[in-house]
């Protein structure tokens, strides 16, 4: 169970829905780790690889998203921190499972918001600009994006694929950080406060169906030999070449699969964790 920064209250519940889920499948085994800390990550690392075992799937699902302005303990951007460095970081420390492998996936859930803004390299941590937390929550998700473009590129002669994934709009806690107007001018409550939206609204998705493109990139046979693409509705999504911020187009922006913008961010990467990840 990966996480980023919680209060101990919802961190606990976080626990025991992980353990709720476990009854279904036994032979799990629960790890917790805080995303936005270094020395979580790492000693959630040390632990599997005492094991010795291969790594053949890595989903990087965890995140936040529209928070307040905070920054973790090192003075970055919580969303950038959490949503990608902190992934950036785990599977840098996985990286020898994942070769042990012998034909690994690395899977980023990234989100139809990397719409929201490229990565700003000069500034990616709002120490000197105003703080947007939609533009930053988009920074954070084309991050992914271009995180799993580099990491097929460089992975690839070790057979390890890589994917990033848009898993469709769906009701979960994710919005937990936005205020009832904000809820209520998106539509998905009314003015009195209550859900205006279930499952099953047309341009909803349920659980299985957002987990169903995930699932499809860590394990599909339909994706042999392929690798770095972004992914959504169980497909390859196309390039679409819009504005930054203009909702509602399937498909990926051009800034989100450059590959000169993906190699920048992983020597940004590098520098901001102070992790090598040497392939």
């Amino acid at each position: 169970m990966c996480e980023g920064r919680r209060p101990s209250g919802r961190a606990a519940r976080s626990r025991n829905k992980a353990k709720v889920a476990m009854e279904a499948v036994p032979e799990a085994e629960l790890g917790e780790l805080d995303l936005a800390d270094p020395d979580s990550i790492d000693a959630f690392a040390h632990r599997f690889e005492e094991s010795c075992r291969p790594l053949h799937i890595l989903v990087n699902c965890a995140g936040i998203m529209a928070i307040p302005e905070q920054h973790d303990r090192r003075g970055y951007e919580l969303q950038f921190a959490t949503n990608h460095l902190g992934h950036f970081q785990l599977t840098a420390r996985l990286w020898p499972a994942l070769k042990r492998a012998n034909g690994a996936r690395v899977v980023s859930v990234s989100s139809g918001g990397h719409r929201l803004g490229n990565i700003n390299f000069k500034d990616p941590n709002y120490l000197h600009r105003p703080y947007n937390k939609w533009e930053a929550y988009g920074q954070s998700k084309t991050a992914n994006a271009l995180f799993a473009l580099e990491l097929d590129t460089r992975g690839k002669p070790h057979h390890v694929r890589a994917f990033s994934v848009h898993p469709g709009t769906i009701v979960t806690e994710l919005s937990r950080h936005l205020s009832n107007e904000e809820l209520s001018a998106s539509g998905v409550i009314d003015v009195q406060g209550r859900r205006t939206f279930s499952e099953l609204t047309v341009g909803r998705k349920t659980v299985p169906e957002g987990a169903a493109t995930i699932v499809w990139c860590a394990v599909s046979n339909q994706l042999e030999g392929k690798g770095g693409v972004y992914c959504q509705n169980i497909d390859i999504a196309s390039l679409v070449p819009i504005e930054v911020g203009k909702p509602g187009v399937p498909g990926v922006c051009p800034w989100a699969a450059d590959e000169q913008i993906a190699k920048r961010l992983w020597s940004l990467s590098e520098e901001l964790t102070g992790v090598s990840f040497t392939i």
